[in-house]
């Protein structure tokens, strides 16, 4: 929220800085964003009134004016605005005037006239970015003040981020009771007293919603200017709060939001068809709203109707049919109290973000509807006159929020802040709060005021004192306590050392959303049900990923846009997966590779990262289980891995993840250049580690024998390694695969495995008749399990 800090002061003036002000605020929990000039420095700039305007001799657009500064003479100035005329009071920057910029006037010819000064347009003062003429001033603008003075410009804008529990705050009612408290200073707000009905005009109000709205508040007025337009300090107000003046009944209805905090909306009196109802929306009505766009309602949609259809989105944005225009004579005025359960949600289901959503949202003061509806009335008969009807409230007592009443006790604020608060300041917080206070023996009787949403119990009493008397004033104490230390077993994987296992490998960890949007969840995962997130930031980012997969492709395609061709990157986090209608959550830990294996060099030929590189950089964080021989990588399929190069990875018979390269066709979807290759394991699969047990180192030589297998295709070297190890006996200490051959010395549909067979006895030297025996055996072994026999 932005407001004027001349405005706050005009309502509590403590003796403090600007910086200091914001300190205040933030250390009391409403975070100051940002404070800004309202305007840059300039000077030489006077309230000017037009007396003449006479045609250039020698330029068509330009015009030679006669200007009154309240000078010993008036000024000549050329100016080409269109919009200038006779009779208006302008800001004129004099001979000597320095602009924003520190752009200097000086005395100039244009096309041969004089100019004595300029007559400047909002842009021209740096109050606006752009403008379309000169500023007109309001006609009662005193000639020849200095603008800066009359427009208050020495000002500054606060921005000020709230919690969702403050909505109390999104006001400057709300904003200037916590100055007050802060300061014990007296807050003196507008007095606002109830306008006398002088027509007996109603409109019938019947709210079937109750529940979603508690309170309805209205009042006809009739006969309003509607040529009248609205007064400059509210405009300014207005627009040092960030909101744009649109008509004098729009500005009040948005001066009363900001003032006191309850949003407003007007309607046209003769466009609305026998009077109001608050009611659920039925599915597939239509609105059109205020701002052109057409929505199809859905059923839990709380709406504002006539006898005919709806009139306006409750809590959120008015319709287009019943908008006040330039011609509305008649308007029928709403202040509403609506649930916060029955608004939220509600306009970002229909991208929409508004200012009195954002404020329902988060819970309007209940009892503020009347008051509002009295002080946009008053507003209202000033600047635009008409004849006010009386107020007509519809209410249901048994569905507002009741104020609850709460036991304060002495001990409980000693031992929650640590410190002894004096009983007079505590009443003296509370009571500057706006809560009713009521000593008992204990403590205090406390009332919530209604407009704390936030306090509910003892503790959050207690906090708003703490805030209050100052964090920063409590004493820092260090309380004993013990500090067990706790080992951590080491059979547990230490995904640390996962992590840090891949950035010694020259990966790089990244972190994306864990929403996606439906188009990429469907390419990387189609076989997974996706799941839709009830109110998405954006149609990008609406359903939840169920693989890491596509944040780390659209990693790759941005930075590859970037000229960032090599990439090794990985990420762990979480993945949902709905599960027996249950969403199951489940850690992983995911990589990508694409590029050259190592950075350009001179001293290394370049070689592109393939599957290999990649299940080498998998198998070093199975090590790090200390049973990396259960992790078993067979060929599988995968919708989004290319059919020939994809391993599913087993542990124990149990999928655990999958390793592969990203298929062509997603390749070129995604825009990917070069093989991309991808793994994501289970964190569950890896949890489960074994002690490392310590073997005696033999003392014998070992034995290499290389043997030269033939084989059909198909066969994986898994399972001639498992074969070998059943057949070997626990002398076979290692098997080497060193080559792989397909060629014309091999029969079609067969290939030639040449492994080396490491042997090593623990109690003597191996001869050659026990090795021979022993590779015998694993011959034979492969040949009737495998089909498999010696290559010649």
């Amino acid at each position: 929220m932005k407001f004027s800090e001349a405005w706050l002061r005009e309502w509590v003036n403590p003796e403090i800085t600007t910086g200091e002000l914001s300190d205040q605020l933030s250390m009391a929990g409403l975070e100051v964003d940002s404070i800004n000039a309202v305007a840059p420095q300039f000077e030489g700039v006077l309230v000017g009134e037009v007396l003449s305007i006479d045609a250039h001799p020698d330029a068509q657009k330009l015009r030679v004016c006669t200007v009154n500064v309240a000078g010993d003479e008036n000024l000549t100035i050329v100016c080409g605005a269109a919009n200038v005329a006779v009779g208006m009071r302008v800001p004129v920057a004099c001979v000597g005037a320095k602009l924003p910029g520190n752009f200097k006037i000086k005395k100039a010819k244009l096309r041969g006239v004089p100019s004595f000064g300029m007559i400047c347009s909002a842009s021209e003062l740096g109050l606006a970015e752009s403008s379309d003429g000169i500023m007109p001033l309001p006609s009662d603008a005193p000639i020849g003040e200095d603008i800066r003075h009359y427009l208050k410009l020495d000002d500054q804008i606060i921005e000020v981020d709230l919690t969702p529990d403050r909505g109390d705050c999104l006001s400057l009612t709300g904003i200037a009771r916590e100055v007050g408290v802060i300061n014990r200073c007296v807050v003196t707000a507008p007095d606002i007293p109830s306008v006398v009905a002088v027509i007996d005009d109603a409109i019938q109000v019947e709210v079937i919603a109750t529940e979603a709205c508690p309170r309805y508040t209205c009042r006809v007025i009739r006969g309003i200017d509607s040529t009248a337009k609205t007064p400059f300090w509210m405009q300014e107000r207005l627009r040092r709060s960030d909101i744009r003046s649109i008509s004098p009944v729009v500005d009040v209805t948005n001066y009363v939001l900001l003032e006191l905090g309850q949003p407003m909306h007007a309607f046209d009196l003769n466009r609305l068809d026998h009077g109001i109802i608050v009611r659920q929306a039925e599915s597939g009505e239509k609105l059109v709203l205020l701002d052109g766009q057409q929505i199809e309602l859905k059923s839990d949609t709380l709406v504002i109707a006539d006898a005919n259809a709806p009139v306006a989105l409750a809590g959120i944005m008015g319709g287009e049919a019943s908008a006040v225009t330039d011609s509305t004579q008649d308007i029928l005025l709403e202040s509403a109290f609506f649930a916060p359960m029955s608004v939220a949600g509600k306009a970002r289901g229909y991208g929409l973000h508004t200012d009195s959503s954002h404020r329902f949202e988060r819970g309007v003061d209940p009892e503020l509807q009347a008051k509002a509806v009295e002080r946009a009335t008053a507003l209202l008969t000033e600047i635009v006159g008409g004849e006010v009807g009386p107020v007509i409230e519809a209410v249901s007592p048994k569905h507002l929020t009741q104020k609850p009443t709460i036991l304060l006790r002495r001990q409980r604020i000693e031992r929650i802040l640590g410190i002894n608060v004096a009983d007079d300041m505590v009443v003296d917080i509370l009571t500057r709060l706006e809560m009713q206070v009521e000593s008992v023996e204990s403590g205090w009787m406390v009332a919530v005021p209604s407009c704390r949403f936030d306090i509910a119990i003892e503790v959050d009493l207690i906090e708003e004192i703490g805030r209050i008397y100052g964090y920063s004033e409590i004493p820092i104490s260090h309380a004993p306590s013990n500090m067990p230390m706790y080992s951590k077993p080491e059979i547990v994987f230490d995904l640390h050392a996962a992590k840090q296992a891949l950035i010694n490998r020259d990966y790089q960890e990244v972190i994306t959303y864990s929403f996606i949007s439906p188009a990429i969840q469907c390419l990387m995962d189609p076989q997974q049900q996706s799941i839709k997130l009830a109110n998405p930031i954006s149609t990008e980012m609406s359903v939840m990923r169920t693989s890491l997969w596509p944040g780390l492709v659209q990693t790759a395609s941005y930075n590859q846009a970037r000229q960032q061709n090599r990439m090794q990157i990985f990420e762990s986090g979480l993945r949902f997966v709905s599960q027996d209608n249950e969403i199951k959550q489940e850690n992983t830990i995911s990589g990508l590779a694409v590029g050259g294996v190592t950075q350009e060099q001179w001293g290394e030929p370049e070689r592109k990262v393939d599957f290999f590189d990649v299940k080498a950089d998998l198998e070093a964080i199975f090590t790090l289980t200390g049973c990396a021989g259960e992790f078993v990588f067979s060929s599988g399929e995968h919708p989004a891995l290319h059919p020939g190069q994809t391993a599913k990875i087993q542990r124990n018979g149990e999928l655990v993840g999958w390793l592969g390269m990203l298929h062509p066709k997603l390749e070129q979807k995604l825009e990917l250049a070069g093989h991309t290759y991808l793994f994501e394991v289970s964190l569950d699969g890896l949890l489960d580690g074994v002690l490392p047990v310590f073997a005696p180192l033999s003392k014998f030589p070992s034995i290499r024998r290389d043997i030269a297998l033939v084989l059909d295709q198909s066969v994986e070297f898994e399972a001639v390694k498992l074969c070998i190890e059943q057949a070997a006996p626990e002398i076979l200490t290692d098997i080497k695969l060193f080559d792989v051959y397909t060629g014309d010395k091999v029969d079609s549909g067969r290939k030639s495995l040449a492994l080396g067979l490491i042997l090593q006895g623990t109690s003597q030297t191996l001869t050659d008749e026990i090795v021979d025996e022993v590779v015998d055996n694993i011959v034979r072994a492969l040949a009737k399990n495998l089909k498999a026999y010696l290559r010649e």
